[in-house]
């Protein structure tokens, strides 16, 4: 993944290897900052508004200063251009500022890392971990925050077993997320996916491939389920934003299928994103 280009409230664009935030900074020192990712298509932003609104609402949870949104949409437009009319990944970040100081904003474009077409080409494996349900206020559920370290241990030992992807499951054996994506399953013609009250993040483009979903030929059902469902699915897959959906084709050394419904959905994500 390449750095195309970089925006900072205050200083407009800047070079991507310059210092941009102040090592007071509270995003820096305690992981008080709030965080959206998400993808660029032929050079416009899909569903910004929609990540807009769940960044403002992830500050709002993390206690940071309410977000700014024109300060964000004013970065956006200054680092698309370098995108050149091509795909591309946004990353949006607010943060707290020093202690009684001024929030900062920042608009980070990239590539799209090459990885993502070929796992999606042979299909993902993964690993179930122990994570937990954000049932309370403090746990933030719901929220993205730069405080990432968990999941990036997660990455990591999914990794050293050898797979691409590790999925969150409670202590109770229900399928909670993954480290950056919802989870999905098929049996028939219904799919399933966790429930948001389970504390997982509400994905933009899980809300999109709800709405996809019947025109496509699919049901969804939402709700708490246990990993042994999911593994003994006809097929089951990943949503995010950059990753769209990504095939899963074995979890913990259980092989799936490789179904109708995740390659229906997907041509169906570009084709709506298409006409936007």
């Amino acid at each position: 993944m390449t750095v195309l280009a970089l925006a900072v409230t205050g200083r407009g664009l800047v070079d991507p290897i310059e210092p941009v935030i102040r090592a007071d900074d509270e995003g820096l020192l305690r992981g008080r900052a709030a965080f959206e990712t998400l993808r660029v298509y032929s050079g416009r932003p899909f569903s910004l508004e929609a990540h807009l609104d769940r960044l403002t609402a992830s500050a709002a949870s993390i206690g940071l200063p309410a977000v700014e949104r024109r300060r964000l949409q004013v970065l956006v437009g200054l680092v698309l251009p370098k995108a050149e009319g091509g795909d591309a990944s946004l990353r949006l970040v607010w943060t707290a500022g020093p202690t009684g100081g001024i929030p900062s904003a920042l608009a980070l474009l990239s590539t799209i890392p090459e990885w993502i077409e070929e796992t999606r080409e042979r299909g993902a494996t993964a690993v179930s971990l122990l994570g937990v349900r954000a049932s309370a206020p403090w746990l933030l559920p719901g929220v993205k925050s730069t405080s990432y370290a968990v999941n990036m241990a997660a990455e990591a030992e999914a990794r050293r077993r050898g797979v691409d992807e590790a999925l969150f499951v409670d202590g109770d054996g229900v399928v909670l997320e993954g480290t950056v994506t919802n989870v999905w399953w098929r049996a028939g013609s219904k799919l399933y996916t966790p429930g948001l009250d389970l504390g997982i993040l509400a994905g933009v483009t899980r809300a999109a491939l709800i709405q996809l979903a019947p025109k496509c030929g699919y049901q969804v059902e939402e709700g708490a389920y246990p990993l042994t469902e999911l593994i003994v699915a006809e097929e089951a897959f990943t949503s995010s934003s950059v990753r769209e959906v990504m095939p899963l084709v074995e979890i913990d050394g259980h092989a799936l299928g490789r179904g109708p419904a995740g390659d229906a959905l997907q041509a169906a994500l570009r084709e709506v994103v298409g006409k936007v």
